[in-house]
């Protein structure tokens, strides 16, 4: 009876042994993952697509991030995040710990890119800015991009993105622009469809640059449209000739229309065409949209450029002869500035 009185004693020691031994252990675990780690430097990761936890533990402590490789694969398999490190760049700061690392990549807080895709240019123009980006990857749809159906914007990615992707997603966006404000449309609009809404904005769109006057602008249109008028817009003549680039002399110098483009017909040329052109000439934006289904009741149904980079309004060919008229002196002024060196 002794005997077993003993035996059990000792099992009891040794459990007891082997418990401290356990949580000693485990208390070790535990701070060597939540210590400062060994970098000294802000660090740019990269866990790669389809990377599994062993390689991602392995470069870590190959660059000097983590001081052992195995206590980086223990940590996630014990808490289950072993599955959970998402793709992505990732920000370490210095002397991040195991568990901070973990933490960022279980997160996917990973670095960010843009790219700003501007109002105003054709679906050819933003396709060469998106094949030149350094960061996205893969080629171009093969399908044809149609002219007007990207939103430009300025849009942030991770690296891995596609550029087909980041296609889907500007296609996407003007889908959601349309769906928001298209059931908030002006009453007696000229236009009856969204495709039509894109394509009189891509023509406010090239005509003005300032935000203020896309309003006025769209306004403009809207009322020639309501009264039977032409649009009479000279981007519309430059997309028939050019589908959009600017046009050129002879010596490579940038040149206005010639007389005999104004008069060729095309399906885009608005002084030659009633109502709107075949298609979109440009990838209007946001606010472009939003003024041609809201556009300002000036009755202002004439414009001329002012010189300055913005525009006369003029509700009479009489108001409009003389805004034409102050123009005409504004550049004959600037002309003389220019001889004289001023």
């Amino acid at each position: 009876m002794k005997f077993i009185k003993g035996l059990l004693s000792l099992l009891v020691l040794l459990l007891f042994l082997g418990g401290i031994a356990l949580g000693g252990g485990w208390l070790w675990f535990q701070n060597e993952i939540s210590k400062p780690g060994p970098s000294t430097g802000q660090v740019v990761f990269a866990v790669q697509p389809g990377e599994t936890l062993t390689s991602v533990a392995a470069r870590l402590e190959q660059d000097g991030l983590v001081t052992d490789d195995r206590l980086v694969r223990l940590k996630a398999r014990l808490d289950g995040s072993e599955l959970a490190i998402k793709t992505g760049e990732y920000i370490l700061e210095p002397r991040a710990s195991i568990v901070d690392i973990i933490d960022i990549m279980i997160e996917g807080k990973s670095v960010l890119y843009k790219i700003t895709l501007p109002e105003g240019r054709t679906t050819a123009q933003l396709l060469k800015i998106i094949e030149e980006d350094p960061v996205l990857e893969g080629a171009l749809p093969t399908e044809e991009v149609a002219e007007g159906t990207l939103l430009p914007d300025t849009y942030l990615f991770q690296r891995g993105t596609s550029r087909a992707d980041l296609i889907t997603r500007m296609q996407d966006a003007q889908d959601k622009v349309l769906d928001e404000l298209w059931p908030q449309r002006a009453e007696d609009l000229p236009i009856s469809t969204p495709e039509e809404a894109i394509i009189l904005a891509s023509v406010v769109e090239k005509e003005t640059g300032i935000a203020s006057e896309r309003p006025q602008i769209a306004g403009l249109f809207t009322t020639r449209l309501k009264r039977g008028m032409r649009l009479e817009s000279d981007p519309t003549i430059i997309y028939g000739i050019s589908k959009g680039e600017p046009l050129y002399n002879r010596r490579g110098e940038r040149r206005t229309l010639y007389r005999s483009e104004i008069d060729r017909k095309t399906d885009w040329n608005t002084y030659q065409i009633d109502g709107l052109p075949k298609t979109p000439i440009c990838n209007p934006g946001r606010d472009a949209i939003a003024a041609v289904l809201n556009p300002d009741e000036t009755g202002h149904i004439f414009f001329v450029a002012d010189g300055k980079g913005g525009h006369l309004f003029a509700r009479t060919l009489a108001e409009h002869n003389r805004n034409v008229a102050a123009y005409r002196k504004y550049e004959r002024e600037e002309i003389q500035r220019e001889r004289s060196g001023e």
